[in-house]
């Protein structure tokens, strides 16, 4: 997704009156409107924006354990409303059996035989798989291969 894909999208999600939609993607446009005008002169690009969505569906990920925990099953319940809207526009996910088969090729062409490995390991498989597997699901699928 790029800022006018994001902005059409506001558009649309207001014209339709969706209330849930129009208010995450006034969230998203505000974490892009906080970079632009932080001062750093950061240019404002696809992976940019993919990163900001992957921390904003993590982000509610934690709150809905958190309102599970607590008793408060509507929260948690919006919440997961609004990571399905965010996964819409992230690319697809992989899964766990095509992570795990990552993780045993990226072992092999590394060379790492134990544990010692691990942080080289979960570098390359960071780089290689970001935006397109969950980093608790790598680390997890590495953990199991050793």
């Amino acid at each position: 997704m790029n800022q006018e894909t994001l902005l059409s999208e506001l558009k649309a999600s207001m014209i339709a009156k969706d209330e849930l939609k129009t208010s995450v993607l006034r969230m998203l446009k505000a974490e892009v409107l906080k970079i632009q005008t932080d001062g750093t002169g950061t240019e404002i690009t696809e992976d940019l924006i993919q990163n900001l969505i992957q921390k904003m569906v993590k982000q509610r990920k934690d709150s809905v354990e958190q309102f599970t925990q607590g008793g408060r099953p509507e929260l948690a319940e919006k919440e997961e409303k609004e990571i399905a809207l965010l996964m819409a526009y992230m690319p697809a996910q992989m899964s766990e059996d095509e992570v795990r088969a990552e993780v045993q090729a990226t072992k092999a062409a590394l060379g790492i035989t134990d544990k010692s490995g691990l942080g080289k390991l979960m570098g390359a498989l960071m780089g290689k798989l970001k935006g397109k597997a969950d980093g608790a699901m790598i680390k997890k699928m590495v953990e199991e291969s050793f």
